[in-house]
């Protein structure tokens, strides 16, 4: 027989979940309590942007597997259960806000068959797993409760759901986790590692790993402080780390440091949590990881104000780039748009391109300028920030963009740009922990 699946909560997480289990074959429903947001992806539209998902979901609704609701008695018969609902950051704290988690499972509960498996996907703090167990086994011992971490990355995340590089799997019993290997079963004949682990193993291996990728991220950014201010290139000094096995070379591009709306939040609660249980001197140093990381964002703007002026009143600055990172349109917590914004603060006249997240920066930033041709964004500019890396940022020409500028002074917040190609064509190049070149 066929496992039949529920994705609660519809969102990134959740959409993708739902097509990419439905495309090994499963019949899935995915409920949520929005109903434009339902009605649009039951249209095979999503409210976002993720590479090659949307194909995904229009083909896989075509097929008649996977389907949408607002209600929830439409789950009734599924066999496993997964919560995919947000864990945002409370509004006056470091932690994890829980109302939509505990929603969540208290709209399953009473609703589960027999037998089935409720299995959480959302990240929280660790604990909340056995709290919800306890929950659930007050309404409905008849069914289990498993955690099964998300580690998807924007603009990758189909990729990831359908060839994980690991499975994580908490539980409690051998017959929940025999219901996740027959879920499962595409990606462990092809391979994918399996761990089992109990449930607070299972919780802490999602804020450990994004806390990792958080400092070494910061490291690298605190390194590109020490090149500047020793006149060393922090993309060398990368490069020679890199090598070594025990570093690595992936997440050191010294730059304007993370954003999103998971490792930021996620370290936060991380810390609170710990907090809580009475470990928060373990998990000091990532206060500092977070003071590093919106440390970088300044840097940046104190690079604008040495290169123009103190007074940034009347000068165009040209920004490009506002999503949190390439490939996605998630400007939450976007240090490109933290940055534009500060600037715009200061005075200067800001324009801002992006190719995916215009729409989604202009909620969020409104007082902003945008545009939605490069060539218009660069007209006039006094000085041009790059913090977006999108490889249509890479093919600029700089000759021609420097016929279109008043000032030819770019500022590369991503090292990411050919320094050679653009200080050949007469520009005066900036990045942060390299020299600068006229």
């Amino acid at each position: 027989m066929t496992l039949r699946v529920s994705v609660i909560g519809t969102g990134y997480l959740g959409a993708t979940h739902a097509a990419c289990i439905s495309s090994l074959g499963f019949q899935v429903i995915g409920v949520d309590v929005d109903p434009k947001k339902i009605e649009l992806l039951s249209k095979g539209k999503v409210p976002f942007y993720e590479p090659d998902l949307e194909e995904l979901l229009a083909a896989e609704i075509q097929s008649g597997r996977l389907t949408f609701s607002n209600d929830f008695g439409t789950i009734a018969d599924a066999d496993i259960h997964f919560i995919c609902v947000g864990t945002p950051q409370q509004a006056n704290s470091l932690a994890a806000d829980m109302r939509f988690v505990d929603a969540a499972l208290d709209a399953i509960a009473p609703l589960a068959k027999t037998g089935s498996l409720i299995v959480g996907k959302s990240t929280v703090p660790v604990g909340t797993a056995e709290r919800l167990r306890q929950r659930l086994s007050a309404v409905n011992p008849g069914v289990e409760l498993a955690w099964n971490p998300e580690f998807l990355r924007e603009g990758f995340a189909v990729e990831d759901t359908l060839r994980p590089n690991r499975l994580v799997v908490g539980v409690t019993s051998d017959a929940a986790e025999n219901k996740l290997k027959e879920l499962y079963k595409s990606n462990l004949d092809a391979g994918t590692p399996w761990v089992r682990a109990d449930l607070p193993t299972a919780e802490l291996v999602k804020v450990a790993a994004n806390s990792f990728l958080a400092t070494k991220i910061s490291f690298i950014n605190a390194m590109a402080e020490v090149c500047e201010a020793a006149g060393g290139d922090v993309t060398v000094l990368a490069k020679a780390i890199g090598y070594d096995p025990r570093i690595g070379n992936r997440f050191l591009q010294a730059g304007i440091g993370f954003g999103g709306g998971c490792l930021p939040k996620d370290i936060r609660a991380f810390m609170a949590r710990a907090g809580e249980l009475g470990a928060e001197q373990a998990l000091e140093f990532l206060r500092e990881i977070d003071s590093i990381n919106l440390r970088a964002r300044q840097r940046v703007i104190e690079l604008v104000r040495s290169d123009l002026s103190d007074d940034l009143q009347g000068k165009k600055i040209a920004v490009l780039g506002a999503a949190f990172k390439p490939d996605s349109d998630d400007v939450r917590d976007s240090p490109a748009l933290d940055i534009a914004a500060q600037i715009q603060a200061a005075g200067a006249r800001v324009v801002v391109h992006d190719p995916k997240a215009i729409e989604n920066a202009q909620m969020r930033f409104p007082a902003l300028a945008f545009e939605s041709e490069i060539e218009n964004t660069l007209t006039g500019a006094d000085l041009v920030l790059h913090l977006t890396e999108w490889k249509i940022y890479r093919e600029i020409d700089p000759v021609k963009a420097k016929a279109l500028v008043t000032g030819a002074i770019m500022i590369d917040g991503r090292n990411a740009l050919d320094r050679d190609k653009w200080i050949a064509a007469g520009w005066k190049f900036r990045a942060l922990g390299r020299a600068s070149h006229n």
